[in-house]
Parts: structure tokens; C-alpha cells; sequence
């Protein structure tokens, strides 16, 4: 896990679960990898386990990790793309994205937002 970026606008359980994300996305972390306990990140992290805790949390509510009592907390098999679920999302993206920029938002903030997001990874 990297450092936070205590400028950064984001509070940090979002900074963790970006860099999680990040890493299951980039294959460093696979399906079945067990994660850090949440009081192992914390002491290395030196910050709050609620904070890890909601992050975990947020992460197996959105399906990438599920927690297993006693066990852990493990990465999940990443499912196929949606197609036209990805077609709508990017519709609405796209629309919500010129609104932005109309109402005077510069797209580099928007593609700052994008950065954050994605961990820095572009594709």
C-alpha cells in the first residue's frame, strides 16, 4: 500500500479503496488473495481501523472483496463487462461531463478527477 496524499480532497478510506482497486486492476492483486487484516493495515498504515474497515467494507459492497469470518478478506473474480450496461454509463458520462464543462468547470479538473479514480492508470 502507497502513502496518502493528505492534500488530496478525498477522505482516505476513498484513497485506500482506489489503491486496492488499482491493484486489482493492475493484476498485482489476484482472484483469492487475502488482503491485510483490518488491524494489519492499520498499524502499517498508522491510521484508524474504522477508517480500513469502511474501506473494506465499501469494496465488498461493491463486489470486488468479500470478508469471510475468521479468515479474512479476499479479492473476488472480476466479472465480465457489461456491454451495454458500459454503453449507458458512458452515456451518461459523457452528458454529465459537457454539462460540466458548459457551466465553466475546466476539463482539467474533470480529468484530475479521472486520475484519482483510477489510481493514475490511463487505457
Amino acid at each position: 500500500m502507497r502513502t496518502f496524499d493528505f492534500r488530496d480532497s478525498r477522505p482516505l478510506y476513498e484513497q485506500i479503496i482506489s489503491q486496492i482497486l488499482q491493484q486489482i486492476n493492475s493484476g498485482i492483486l489476484q482472484e483469492g488473495d487475502r488482503l491485510p487484516s483490518v488491524r494489519e493495515m492499520a498499524s502499517s498504515l498508522s491510521i484508524n481501523p474504522n477508517t480500513i474497515q469502511r474501506a473494506y467494507r465499501e469494496l465488498e459492497s461493491s463486489g470486488r472483496i468479500v470478508s469471510l469470518p475468521g479468515k479474512g478478506s479476499f479479492v473476488c473474480k472480476k466479472e465480465p463487462v457489461d456491454g451495454n450496461k458500459k454503453a449507458e454509463l458512458l452515456d451518461t458520462f459523457d452528458k454529465t461531463a459537457a454539462s460540466l464543462v458548459d457551466m465553466g468547470v475546466p476539463p482539467m479538473e474533470l480529468i484530475s478527477r479521472l486520475t484519482h479514480l483510477g489510481g493514475g492508470n490511463h487505457a
